[in-house]
């Protein structure tokens, strides 16, 4: 694991400044605190930090092929880079190093920028073909690993985060307009898109190959996930299947030449993964767990029950309302806004493991995978009512409702109807985008300031989860959700908010749940396994219902979320006024500050409960003072 930037001049004379090279590598010099390297000739500049987890004393990059003709820097692990160069050395390459990276150049050697295809494993990386004058930029399938693109006139940059790109001087800041709402929207900026108009992230499952004469092609979609399911098996078969890859995933995420810990929630999937890495290991894994003091968000009881029950090696922290206290490190570490407040415990957990260890095994994507949020029953109940009702009274009748239905967070459930009753009105596509909005019109465009709706004019950030969920299998509303998650809201939220967290600190984070083929295999599953009769994550509560303590598998699902309701009404209500509110900060030259005052005296009032809208502007706000100055 570690971070890569570097540069490629139009001008393919054009030197590179070493300093420059410098500057960017030591920008993102956290995710590699144990070496550093560069590569730089006419028109070209490679650089590398480094975090050593697999060949510790010999890995260090950039890495070349035997003439050197070839160079490599690499973010990542890939998980089967024995066999490709068991299969590379029987074809007469010759390797310097037992590095995972070096088998990068080679495998370019035999199939160029196809080598992707083979490739099992989180990664991004930049290799330079010197004799094409070719640069190209990967990233793995589900986007595990980040990589930024910058282009002007003149240059491209690239860097696993933007403040890599940000240390070049030549850079355009100029915010787009675009990104700001889709933030609003998400809770995070989705897609391709990055808050810098002339900054792109790579998208994951993309190839982008670039020479200095041609910089401006697109990427290339090497890999698309897709819901095929297989009608054959048996619920008996599904699991025996299940269960078998999983181990084996398990085994191969566990290659290291350093101990390798477990994150450990409480939840069902770092329960299981604990488990399964458990069974594994000859001695007791490392585990470490974050809870708080307001118990109704906490989940350590649970992962002290499973801590014992496998012997694990457990260390624990609980956190106060003061851990809010790194926002303005969470605004440096992420670059850009980013407004899952579950980042503060990922922080800490992070850092609380990387006291012991440089790799921890965790359960991200078991919900994406097999159908495991609560939305998903839901919308599926939504689904079959609006089967049932034609769709010309749910375009009018049931849309005039839902636009004259009060949002009264105050009334009981059963009569908070606003979004059951917009879902209804929309076809599917619309419906699943809506429930995935944090801030949903027209509420959101009234808190953007005047200036900025003018730039928008039609834009609908809605309309990227709604293409995604369209572009799924017809017929199977549970596989369209599952595909809209696996593209947006788990590699733009959940693996961003990982990566950073982690990564600030040097540590590594491997989720067998989202290996790509793993992934391919719970994509084969019928959704009538994944959620059943209302019960979400079905099958995978089966398989581990008898190996987990009791009630475990199949409690309510809690999530790994902060009481920012409550922290925004208390400890966090001074730095909002002052930040936020004040007339002469930064942050007004995207907001409405009167509409603003007007969400927070609700929340305050408890007229509303807006905690996570407050807190995006929030992030916002802070994010405006450092980067925009």
């Amino acid at each position: 694991m570690c971070g890569i930037a570097g540069i490629l001049y139009r001008d393919p004379d054009r030197p590179v400044d070493p300093a420059v090279l410098r500057a960017m590598a030591d920008a993102i010099a956290h995710r590699g605190p144990d070496a550093e390297g560069y590569f730089h000739a006419p028109g070209i500049g490679l650089a590398h930090r480094r975090l050593s987890i697999i060949d510790v004393a010999g890995g260090d990059q950039p890495m070349a092929n035997e003439d050197g003709s070839i160079q490599v820097v690499f973010n990542g692990e890939i998980y089967n880079f024995q066999q490709l160069r068991d299969q590379l050395q029987a074809k007469g390459h010759r390797f310097k190093t037992r590095s995972d990276t070096e088998v990068l150049v080679h495998l370019y050697e035999e199939d160029g920028v196809q080598l992707v295809d083979r490739l099992r494993g989180m990664f991004a990386f930049a290799l330079w073909d010197h004799p094409r004058r070719q640069l190209t930029l990967a990233r793995d399938r589900i986007g595990l690993k980040p990589l930024y693109v910058y282009r002007d006139g003149e240059k491209t940059l690239f860097g696993s985060e933007l403040k890599a790109i940000l240390a070049h001087a030549e850079v355009d800041r100029t915010v787009d307009p675009a990104a700001i709402e889709e933030y609003l929207t998400y809770g995070m900026i989705p897609g391709s898109r990055a808050i810098f108009r002339r900054a792109e992230k790579l998208p994951p499952a993309h190839v982008l190959t670039l020479r200095a004469d041609d910089s401006d092609c697109r990427p290339r979609r090497y890999w698309q996930f897709r819901i095929d399911t297989d009608p054959r098996l048996t619920v008996d078969g599904w699991k025996e299947a299940l269960d078998e890859k999983i181990v084996e995933t398990v085994r191969a995420h566990q290659i290291a030449d350093v101990p390798v810990g477990a994150f450990l929630s409480g939840g069902l999937d770092s329960s299981a993964m604990v488990a399964v890495q458990s069974a594994l290991s000859e001695q007791p894994v490392q585990t470490f767990s974050i809870g708080f003091r307001e118990s109704r968000f906490s989940e350590l009881p649970y992962a002290r029950q499973v801590a014992a029950e496998f012997g694990t090696d457990h260390t624990e922290q609980i956190l106060a309302a003061e851990a809010a206290g790194v926002l303005d490190e969470l605004v440096r570490y992420y670059d850009e806004p980013f407004a899952d407040s579950s980042a503060i415990p990922t922080l800490w957990v992070s850092r609380l493991a990387r006291r012991r260890v440089k790799v921890v095994i965790s359960g991200d994507g078991g919900d994406e995978a097999f159908g495991g949020y609560t939305r998903y029953a839901h919308d599926l109940a939504e689904a079959r009512w609006r089967r049932r009702i034609p769709r010309p009274l749910r375009r009018s009748m049931l849309a005039w409702l839902a636009r004259a239905w009060p949002k009264a967070d105050w009334l009981p459930r059963v009569l908070r109807a606003k979004t059951l009753l917009t879902n209804l009105s929309l076809d599917p596509a619309e419906a699943y985008a809506n429930t995935l909005a944090w801030c949903r019109q027209p509420a959101r465009r009234r808190l953007l300031s005047g200036d900025l709706r003018a730039q928008l004019d039609d834009h609908l950030p809605e309309r990227l989860a709604a293409e995604h969920y369209r572009g799924a299998a017809a017929g199977d509303p549970l596989g369209a959700m599952l595909t809209t998650d696996i593209q947006t809201v788990l590699p733009d939220d959940f693996l961003v908010k990982v990566d950073r967290a982690s990564m600030s600190c040097g540590l590594e984070v491997r989720p067998p749940l989202v290996d790509h083929e793993l992934l391919e295999l719970a994509a084969r599953i019928p959704s009538r396994f994944k959620v059943r009769n209302g019960q979400t994550k079905w099958i995978f509560k089966e398989l581990y219902r008898d190996r987990l303590p009791a009630g475990l598998a199949h409690r309510r699902k809690q999530g790994f979320e902060i009481p920012i309701d409550a922290w925004l009404r208390g400890p966090l209500r001074e730095q909002f006024e002052s930040t936020v509110l004040s007339a002469g900060s930064r942050v007004n030259e995207f907001l409405d500050r009167s509409a603003v005052a007007r969400l927070y005296r609700a929340h305050q009032t408890r007229v509303g409960r807006h905690g996570h809208v407050l807190w995006s502007l929030l992030v916002l706000a802070r994010w405006a003072e450092e980067y925009l100055g």
